[in-house]
């Protein structure tokens, strides 16, 4: 087990949450606050977008792109791994997982770049640590701001710029000096009355103020200025038979084709720690993020952002090459990041990890996952990559007519 060198405490990683810092003082918008951004200031068509899905719990990349003729993964999980019958085959002897149906569409029309073997150098098998790592996009130096929120630092005050479809605010979104912004699924009710115009007057900021006390009234003003909006662009509640992440999906794709102003939406779904009992519960999870992606992407695919949406996968970490005794899979490395929409060009990138080649008992790693990232803000976000992630100089050339 390779440990990263600033390892993180799970009180650290809390740090990271919401706990302390100027840069955690996020707007929390309602329903109607987005309504009325989207029609104050519709983000024009033809911008383009980009929505985050954080699988959190590890993710095996082995059970979900799987190299089923390889002898190594069947013997090294009897009764856990998949055979022929129970993959959708792909190329080189990989294949998706058999519950990824939509995921297979979206490769047969080019819209599905997987890339392999994704990780950082010397990875870390805490979740705290790594997920922290992967947030702020710094594997090397411990920092406090997500590569999101970095992105935000360089642009004008704006709490529609990025938003997160949770109550939380997530480590992602948090810059040095913005943030981005939490829509809860089911909305946000902000006081009325005299005590809704008691805080309004306390969004009223003086040049005596400290700058915490300054951004404090800033996100009080932020919320009030917002906070009459969104209900008429999601009228329509997601169905509460759809899993988690397709529900988040729902709000994200009515906020999209609404026009309203944000170029990043984060969205996450839970579970992926299977130590035990593996094989249908993974299934059933990255059967329902498949699943959700497509839907979500041909929901905004019939309207004119077709071509603006591009969607990112990605978990903390993959799962060990041998199965455990519980049926299930220890925390491991490298692991395959998934890019969808219509923007990006689809295909195998980087190299499948040797099965038999390991590193410390784990896969190599043949992808940096800041290549991804530098993608994502050079070629969806058009912004410099290097600003953000600490001069990081190559990027994977994702997107169709990136150079």
């Amino acid at each position: 087990m390779t440990v990263h060198t600033c390892d993180f405490n799970r009180r650290q990683f809390l740090k990271y949450t919401g706990a302390a810092g100027v840069a955690t003082i996020a707007a929390n918008l309602t329903m109607d606050d987005v309504a009325q951004a989207a029609s104050v200031a519709p983000m024009p068509v033809g911008t383009p977008i980009l929505v985050i899905v954080t699988l959190y719990g590890g993710n095996d990349g082995l059970n979900t792109v799987v190299p089923y003729l390889d002898p190594a993964y069947l013997s090294n999980r009897p009764g856990m791994s998949l055979d022929e019958s129970k993959v959708i085959p792909l190329s080189d002897g990989l294949a998706l997982n058999g519950t990824m149906t939509g995921f297979a569409s979206l490769w047969e029309a080019n819209k599905l770049a997987i890339v392999l073997g994704v990780s950082y150098p010397q990875p870390n098998l805490s979740h705290f640590t790594s997920m922290a790592i992967w947030q702020t996009g710094s594997p090397v130096e411990e920092i406090s701001s997500g590569w999101i929120g970095r992105y935000l630092d360089s642009l004008p005050h704006d709490p529609f710029r990025a938003i997160g479809i949770d109550s939380t605010l997530t480590p992602l979104l948090a810059g040095d000096h913005r943030v981005g912004s939490m829509l809860p699924i089911s909305g946000l009710q902000v006081p009325t009355g005299s005590l809704a115009s008691q805080m309004q007057l306390m969004a009223n900021s003086s040049r005596q103020d400290t700058a915490l006390v300054a951004d404090a009234a800033d996100s009080i003003g932020d919320l009030f200025q917002l906070s009459a909006t969104v209900s008429p662009v999601l009228q329509k509640a997601p169905p509460s038979s759809a899993s988690p992440l397709a529900q988040q999906l729902d709000v994200v794709g009515n906020l999209i084709t609404a026009n309203v102003p944000t170029r990043v939406y984060s969205v996450s779904l839970s579970g992926f720690d299977t130590h035990a009992d593996e094989l249908g519960p993974q299934g059933t999870l990255v059967g329902q993020v498949s699943d959700a992606i497509t839907a979500f992407l041909a929901q905004v695919g019939a309207t004119p952002r077709a071509n603006d949406v591009v969607v990112m996968v990605y978990s903390e970490f993959g799962r060990r090459v041998m199965a455990n005794g519980g049926e299930g899979t220890d925390h491991g490395t490298s692991a395959p990041v998934f890019v969808a929409g219509n923007m990006v060009a689809g295909g195998f990138y980087g190299e499948q990890p040797s099965l038999t080649q390991l590193v410390d008992g784990d896969l190599a790693v043949s992808v940096d996952f800041r290549d991804i990232y530098a993608a994502m803000l050079s070629d969806v976000l058009k912004t410099d990559p290097g600003s953000v992630l600490n001069k990081w100089p190559t990027k994977l050339n994702l997107i169709t007519g990136a150079s």
